[in-house]
């Protein structure tokens, strides 16, 4: 989610937070995943990187472009057009500028985002969203109430049928939001820029992001909607429980409905950016 005229505590509008590079700088890591295990964590659950498998790879990640949703406040993506065809030397050559917001599309919200003090987008280490994968279903709560709240209890669910959610999981919600992808009204409740007081749709309850940092030692939590809070907070509670435990966050998650309950290894690699609050993020996942 992006900062907005809400917040209490006076952030700068979004316009502040965008970023203007090349697409030279944002070249994408590819390949074998090494040295994830570093930092503290319990080793009986770390995801299994030594290889991957290509052909249980999926795509959690939305492309960029013109109709990216952003949050209301947020600047959306563009693309500058430097270069696009034969040169004078007779090669094929192509090259663009790019302007967006950190926080739109498929994207991380690091720990300085909500947590004073907290690691930045180029401090969050590797490991933070590397690891089992928790699908939490909540579709059918979600289709009844557009603004509803993933509780301890539908953690509690999750547990008995499929096991105590390990250390070092991303805990991912998934309320059938991508479903909506494209309708900007459909997807957050507004498709008017600007507009903050109208948005409507799912996310998870402080209680529950109390639960999986102090009592499950999640690695990350992440979500099929524009925010890891609901759409009517005011107060941005899970954002600051999350963030002020100096743990990141993925929002706008696609194809979430390819994955299962457990088993699957999330992966994702958000855009380095040096003191960023966040940032663009490919995130994938392999199926076990």
């Amino acid at each position: 989610m992006e900062a907005d005229q809400r917040k209490p505590n006076g952030l700068p509008h979004a316009r502040a937070g965008a970023i203007r590079v090349s697409v030279w700088t944002l070249l994408v890591l590819a390949g074998a995943i090494a040295a994830t295990g570093t930092g503290a964590g319990c080793a009986s659950h770390r995801p299994d990187t030594s290889a991957l498998h290509v052909d249980r790879l999926i795509d959690l990640s939305y492309a960029f472009g013109p109709d990216t949703i952003y949050w209301p406040t947020g600047e959306s993506f563009s693309l500058e057009r430097v270069a696009y065809g034969p040169t004078a030397g007779g090669y094929w050559y192509a090259a663009n500028n790019l302007c967006l917001a950190e926080h739109g599309g498929t994207h991380m919200d690091a720990p300085i985002h909500f947590g004073r003090d907290k690691d930045t987008a180029d401090q969050v280490p590797l490991r933070a969203g590397i690891g089992p994968a928790v699908v939490v279903d909540v579709r059918r709560q979600a289709a009844a109430d557009r603004d509803y709240r993933l509780t301890v209890a539908d953690l509690a669910a999750w547990e008995a049928e499929h096991g105590r959610i390990p250390p070092g999981a991303i805990v991912v919600m998934f309320s059938g939001w991508g479903q909506y992808w494209g309708n900007r009204k459909r997807y957050l409740g507004t498709d008017r820029q600007g507009d903050t007081a109208n948005l409507h749709f799912p996310g998870f309850s402080s209680e529950a992001a109390e639960f999986l940092v102090a009592q499950r030692d999640v690695a990350a939590i992440a979500v099929d909607t524009a925010s890891i809070d609901h759409g009517p907070s005011t107060d941005f509670a899970v954002h600051r429980i999350i963030n002020g435990a100096n743990k990141p966050a993925f929002e706008n998650v696609a194809n979430v409905d390819r994955l299962p309950a457990r088993g699957a290894t999330f992966i994702a690699l958000p855009m380095k950016i040096a003191g960023g609050s966040g940032g663009p993020t490919r995130i994938v996942a392999q199926l076990p």
